[in-house]
């Protein structure tokens, strides 16, 4: 079957990743797989990877919208699938603390006309990013064990994948179905503490959108509920500042990193 690329209003993409409805959170969840590439050598399977977002879209004129979310991603054990909090490093045989992904807030403005493929009864949304930043960590010295250089640079490649007919139902605030494909060519993490070595990590992954909390990976459940409620639901607002990153929640979280307390660290629900 022969895809058709359109535009469609940005309204059929926050119906995909979020809802029209601004009280509504929206929950999406991931597996993967994370392996190291290192020109010469084989690859390693590192982590397992289990994870959430959790938003919400705001309307603010039209066809414009504001996105607010908050992420989390656990790197499991590739054998027993548990959550590590510690992590042998392969190259310096190194035990250091690991990290957990905690981003809060994640965030975005929507507006115009979105690219989609459809192909039948299915519409395909694509996105290929490719970020370029200078990395916060690269000013201190304090972090030259951890920052791989002065710049941030990946790839992210997204594709999402939902029923058209859920996106023309009027009646409809939010898709039933959605399939979610990630890629991603990253940078060693900070917490992994490699320095300048060659390499990247690549990570592969595959997820859907679930209705509710109860509905996510146990070990998402047991986190949230126990240790992270402020992940139970989207910010209610669209928050001011800066996006939440793994390198930025590593310069705030430093001290308690070399100490080896468990991450990610408490967070209690908003007052």
């Amino acid at each position: 079957m022969v895809s058709q690329t359109q535009l469609v209003d940005v309204q059929q993409w926050i119906k995909t990743r979020a809802s029209l409805d601004s009280q509504e959170s929206n929950f999406l969840t991931w597996t993967g797989n994370i392996y190291s590439f290192i020109p010469g050598e084989k690859r390693q399977l590192l982590f397992k990877i289990v994870g959430m977002s959790v938003s919400r879209c705001f309307p603010t004129g039209e066809g414009s919208w504001d996105f607010t979310s908050r992420e989390l991603t656990y790197y499991l054990n590739p054998e027993t699938k548990d959550i590590l909090h510690k992590w042998e490093n392969p190259w310096t045989n190194e035990i250091v603390p690991v990290m957990h992904v905690a981003n809060s807030p994640v965030q975005g403005q929507f507006k115009g006309k979105i690219p989609v493929q459809i192909e039948g009864e299915k519409t395909n949304f694509v996105f290929d990013i490719f970020p370029n930043y200078p990395n916060p960590l690269a000013e201190n010295p304090e972090f030259t064990d951890y920052c791989p250089g002065e710049i941030y640079q990946a790839a992210e490649l997204f594709k999402i994948s939902v029923p058209t007919a859920d996106l023309v139902n009027s009646d409809l605030n939010s898709v039933t179905q959605l399939s979610l494909s990630w890629d991603r060519i990253g940078q060693w993490l900070p917490w992994m503490k490699m320095g300048k070595l060659p390499g990247y990590l690549i990570y592969s992954a595959i997820g859907n959108k679930v209705s509710n909390l109860t509905e996510l990976h146990p070990i998402l459940q047991q986190e949230i509920n126990t240790r992270l409620p402020l992940y139970k639901e989207a910010p209610k607002t669209y928050m001011e500042g800066e996006d939440m990153t793994s390198w930025l929640y590593f310069q705030k979280h430093f001290s308690a990193y070399l100490a080896g307390e468990t991450f990610p660290i408490t967070a209690p629900e908003e007052a």
